[in-house]
């Protein structure tokens, strides 16, 4: 039996009821077509120039971070580490928009972010370096721990920020997620419950080209992954990930607009991984020599260090001093790592579970007894000496 059919088909009528229309207009909602620039524009000159010459310091030193941890990777200190090196601006403006009562949900790749929030660059490193859990206190710092699963952070900062509002705290949580995690469904619930919530969050989406050899083109056929937010019900703005003036601004309105009680935005910032994935990628195999050259003409470094000696704002000695602080920095960071760490083998079982379970209760006795065997052995090996 079709529609027409039915008994009372006559007073059927093919428009859906009023209650179908859309909650939102989408037109405010849309990006714009090109990513917003500030460096080499007429908008530069509303930038405070102590912001500026804050960014280019921390830029110059994340930078060095980024060469410097490759390095230990390379000489065994680090069992891996993802290097952010291209996009040193999204990491250094995600931490430097947030108050210190905001919380940042950082994923594997974000250890820069952390580090410019103010966590110790060696624990930073290491959860990398498979030392303990996390590697730091994440209540202390208000650092969610850096996530390798791809965009599981996502829902908890949604949590954290709904929870926050719901007590009266004047807290955002700012989530950062790389293109690939906006394939995973952690992704699209968590914007779909923070708008739907209004919860207090900001979500980056640092769009460097590749899930790890997989180009954006294979994971989505959509005009932006900003344009993503408009199917959630909330604004979605595209900026130059390069930009680290704009980064800062574009994630600033957002901070600002989430802590009014105006709801989450999503931000992609257009950006590229210089470096391969981590030290286990070959990104020859996927993307060609040229690619990678003509995205370093755009490198953010470069770009706000011409912006700052051309407007007068930098010269050669001023650089130099960025740099000097930045070496002493990987200085500093390659003599702690390089000294081995007197780890404690019962902290396996510790900030696991708020109360053991059966099973780590049973490991724990096994290895106690292994450990305790293990130093009689010691005992007996130094008397018979």
């Amino acid at each position: 039996m079709t529609v027409q059919e039915l008994p009372g088909a006559a007073a059927y009528r093919p428009t859906p009821p009023p209650a179908w229309k859309p909650i939102t207009d989408p037109a405010p909602l849309l990006p714009d077509p090109e990513p917003y620039r500030v460096l080499g524009t007429d908008a530069v000159a509303d930038v405070d120039p102590e912001l500026l010459l804050r960014l280019h310091a921390e830029l110059v030193r994340g930078r060095r971070y980024n060469t410097q941890a490759t390095a230990l990777t390379k000489q065994g200190r680090l069992a891996v580490y993802p290097s952010s090196t291209g996009q040193e601006a999204c990491e250094i403006a995600a931490a430097l928009v947030l108050e210190e009562r905001d919380w940042l949900f950082p994923s594997y790749r974000d250890t820069l972010a952390a580090v410019a929030r103010g966590l110790d660059p060696v624990e930073a490193l290491t959860l990398l370096r498979g030392d303990r859990h996390t590697g730091y206190d994440p209540r202390e710092h208000r650092i969610a721990p850096l996530c390798t699963p791809l965009a599981t952070q996502l829902p908890h900062a949604v949590g954290l920020a709904h929870a926050a509002r719901l007590k009266g705290d004047d807290v955002v949580a700012l989530a950062m997620v790389g293109d690939g995690g906006t394939s995973e469904g952690d992704f699209h619930e968590a914007l779909n419950f923070a708008a739907v919530w209004k919860a207090p969050v900001v979500f980056l989406v640092q769009n460097n080209g590749f899930a790890i050899s997989v180009p954006l083109a294979k994971q989505t056929a959509a005009p932006s992954l900003a344009h993503k937010a408009v199917g959630y019900g909330m604004p979605g703005r595209l900026v130059d990930g390069n930009d680290a003036a704009a980064v800062h601004q574009v994630l600033s309105e957002a901070v600002a607009r989430a802590r009014r009680g105006e709801g989450p935005t999503l931000v992609e910032a257009v950006t590229y991984r210089m470096e391969a994935h981590t030290n286990a990628d070959d990104a020859t195999r996927y993307r060609v020599d040229s690619e990678v050259e003509a995205w370093r003409a755009h490198d953010p470094v470069q770009l706000l260090e011409r912006e700052l000696t051309g407007r007068g704002l930098l010269d050669d000695e001023g650089i130099e001093r960025v740099r000097e602080a930045a070496e002493r920095m990987a200085a500093a960071l390659r003599d702690r790592m390089n000294a081995d760490p007197a780890l404690a083998p019962m902290d396996l079982f510790t900030h696991v579970y708020a109360e053991q379970t059966s099973q780590l209760r049973e490991q724990a006795v096994a290895l106690r007894a292994e450990l305790d065997a293990e130093q009689d052995h010691e005992h007996s090996a130094e008397e018979s000496r």
